[in-house]
């Protein structure tokens, strides 16, 4: 899979808060989003997700724009920004709820996704009940349940503690030998130095590529 962002801009009440963004995301590669908060990271993800049109440019999936047919990226599972899901359902019921749209996998697969995120003792407590680690968890769960090829994920490590962290960054390594894509932003660089093959640093909606890393 190749992810192309070609000369995308994004305007929102005449402001441009991105600018002409040219970008290549490749299968088998680990990608890092860097900037301050507010920066455009987020915007940016949107844009890739789909949930956002372009102002200007395009974004292609193995030559394809999405955006043209109206439909999501295929197998693509995002966590962008706070995490929200139903407060009066479990853990384990709202992934339940979403995976019934697809209905392509079991409650095995759910339950696999709450051991990796270190939220499995929590699975049948209230979201409304969950900490704020534990909602991060839970979005976290509901974006690998599915096993996806592209896995994106804004600020992942928000609120979650260090073992936790570390199991995930596991997880994600052994994810790209596997072949995924997986884009990652945070405005701490450490995270990014322990996973990215390439980091985009953004300011104010400007990326500057600084190219493949030397050291991991």
């Amino acid at each position: 899979m190749k992810i192309e962002v070609k000369n995308v801009s994004k305007k929102f009440k005449g402001i441009e808060v991105l600018s002409n963004s040219d970008l290549t995301f490749e299968s088998g590669n680990i990608y890092g989003l860097y900037g301050r908060n507010g920066a455009g990271k987020s915007v940016f993800l949107k844009l890739v997700c789909g949930f956002y049109i372009p102002s200007t440019g395009e974004v292609l999936f193995d030559g394809v724009d999405y955006n043209k047919k109206m439909m999501y990226p295929p197998n693509l599972r995002a966590l962008i920004e706070k995490p929200n899901f139903f407060p009066d359902l479990s853990g384990f019921e709202n992934l339940k709820m979403l995976a019934r749209i697809q209905n392509k996998i079991t409650d095995e697969d759910i339950l696999k996704a709450f051991e990796i995120v270190n939220l499995l003792s929590e699975k049948d407590k209230k979201y409304s009940k969950y900490s704020l680690g534990m909602k991060q968890k839970l979005g976290i769960a509901q974006v690998i349940m599915e096993n996806p090829d592209i896995i994106i994920l804004d600020e992942p490590f928000n609120g979650i503690e260090h073992d936790t962290v570390k199991k995930l960054i596991n997880y994600l390594l052994e994810e790209k030998k596997k072949g995924k894509l997986i884009i990652l932003s945070t405005h701490i660089e450490e995270d990014l130095k322990k996973l990215a093959d390439k980091i985009y640093y953004f300011d104010s909606g400007k990326i500057s590529d600084k190219g493949f890393l030397d050291e991991k």
